[in-house]
């Protein structure tokens, strides 16, 4: 998604290079297309395969909270930096500014209080304090402070099912579901469901959510 605006946005003779660990996703974002030439590049952002200084911009949209080891991912974002190149990343603020994450995380600590899946609140909730990553750039090697900008917007989809869906099928968080028995992701996707209707109704839901953009500069 950051690709294609990207590559709306920016001057046709701008070079651009999409990354993702899995290739499976660059195949994904490849058959969709960008509207102009891009190079999808399977990489680590851990150990990128590019020269020192090859870029004037990293942007990461919420992806830093993936990499096991922060700092370690934003040393290589500098690395690849020209001088005075920038890193733009985007990082979700926690559960409770983001309702629809929390509703359903809620709901499935309901649905299996022996064992609640732990994803949302783990990963992409997990990365929110910003003194924690000014510390981590510091750690990388980054010489000045970042700015940092709280994004609120709102989250709005037609039915209940439509969130539930999305974040119970459609991110890492099925995988957890789906390990605790046969059946498991239809009945949980639709207690997430019914667990957002309570709150926003059955019709069309609208949920607060909130992010964090942090722009650094090499």
């Amino acid at each position: 998604v950051v690709t294609r605006a990207l590559a709306l946005a920016l001057p046709g003779q701008t070079v651009l290079v999409a990354t993702d660990l899995n290739q499976p996703m660059l195949d994904r974002a490849s058959a969709v297309g960008t509207g102009r030439p891009v190079e999808f590049r399977q990489a680590d952002a851990q150990q990128l395969p590019f020269e020192d200084g090859a870029f004037d911009v990293v942007v990461c949209q919420f992806g830093v909270m993936f990499f096991p080891s922060k700092h370690l991912a934003f040393a290589e974002a500098r690395r690849v930096l020209a001088p005075g190149g920038v890193l733009l990343f985007s990082s979700w603020d926690r559960l409770e500014e983001n309702e629809f994450a929390e509703v359903v995380n809620a709901a499935l600590g309901d649905h299996f209080p022996e064992d609640p899946p732990a994803f949302m609140a783990r990963i992409p909730h997990g990365y929110h304090r910003p003194d924690v990553m000014a510390q981590d750039l510091g750690r990388a090697g980054f010489q000045k402070g970042p700015a940092i900008e709280t994004l609120t917007s709102r989250s709005r989809a037609a039915s209940p099912e439509i969130p539930a869906i999305a974040l119970c099928q459609g991110t890492p968080l099925r995988g957890e579901i789906e390990a605790r028995g046969e059946g498991s992701l239809a009945r949980a996707t639709r207690a997430c469901a019914d667990a957002i209707a309570r709150r926003y109704g059955s019709g069309t839901v609208d949920g607060k959510m909130q992010a964090f953009v942090v722009t650094i500069e090499a």
